[in-house]
């Protein structure tokens, strides 16, 4: 008899944690945007047209403003930018970003030089509503400059939730003379 009573009561508390857990809050599951909405209406609509829109969106002449409504449009919330950059150490740290952050990290550099991100090749992988694009860049002070003063690579994941395409992470890491751009990557895949 004590046995069942030790069985009734073991099951008593697990029916009432398994009705506690149910009640504790459940993480939020984001489809839509606390921003503005999409400046141009193609933003979103398909991975090219996203990727497309990130290069256009802090492309210009010094002094041109950039739409950065559209360029908080295009990330999904909480989105997270990251720059791999040399430390003092000698090794490499990764600087974390908002969308926020990256804006008015750039707003002065934007203000006195023209800055010119263009894509020269990509790689794509996908796996239903995640898609992985690994994009090669190239920055130029102007849009007809013969050489670029940067190369490097655009780690960027995004997510499709049904309706359109967010960005959901940017990793990017700058070509020097320690690390050149393999072959592979300035040629889409």
């Amino acid at each position: 008899m004590k046995r069942w009573l030790r069985l009734g009561a073991a099951a008593a508390t697990l029916t009432a944690a398994s009705t506690a857990m149910a009640q504790l809050p459940q993480p939020p599951v984001h489809t839509a945007p606390a921003h503005p909405a999409v400046a141009k209406e193609a933003d979103g609509a398909s991975v090219d047209s996203t990727v497309a829109a990130l290069y256009e969106v802090i492309s210009g002449p010094a002094g041109a403003p950039r739409n950065w409504n559209r360029m908080r449009a295009l990330f999904a919330p909480d989105a997270k930018l990251m720059v791999i950059q040399p430390g003092r150490d000698g090794g490499y740290g990764l600087r974390t970003m908002t969308v926020e952050d990256y804006i008015s990290r750039n707003m002065s550099a934007f203000n006195t030089s023209g800055f010119y991100e263009r894509e020269i090749a990509r790689t794509t992988d996908a796996f239903g509503q995640l898609v992985h694009v690994f994009s090669t860049y190239e920055l130029l002070r102007s849009p007809n400059d013969p050489k670029p003063f940067m190369r490097g690579i655009n780690s960027i994941q995004l997510a499709f939730d049904g309706k359109r395409w967010w960005i959901a992470n940017l990793v990017w890491r700058a070509e020097d003379a320690g690390l050149a751009l393999p072959e592979r990557y300035l040629q889409s895949r």
